[in-house]
């Protein structure tokens, strides 16, 4: 299951009445810039008992085309590494 933006700013809206909803659309936003752009810093970004993300650096190597045996070179990239916290994880595998 995903969820949309959207969703979370309806549902914010749902629990705090008080706030407007371009506010709450700005807060989420600020909240997704700055998590963006802490990852294009390369910085750890960690929201505590809920996830953290890092940011994993892979090397440039030469890779084998599985079809044609061929060999291609494959650039340096940097991809994120996503984990949940120990909480979330037991709630999410606790049984019903």
């Amino acid at each position: 299951m995903s969820v949309r933006k959207s969703e979370i700013i309806e549902k914010l809206a749902d629990n705090y009445p008080n706030f407007l909803k371009r506010d709450l659309n700005k807060f989420v936003e600020i909240v997704l810039n700055e998590i963006k752009n802490s990852l294009k810093r390369k910085e750890r970004v960690e929201l505590r008992d809920i996830f953290t993300l890092e940011i994993k650096h892979q090397n440039a190597r030469f890779a084998r085309n599985p079809k044609t045996n061929e060999k291609i070179y494959v650039k340096e990239k940097y991809s994120v590494n996503f984990k949940t916290s120990k909480f979330w994880s037991r709630k999410i595998n606790e049984e019903k």
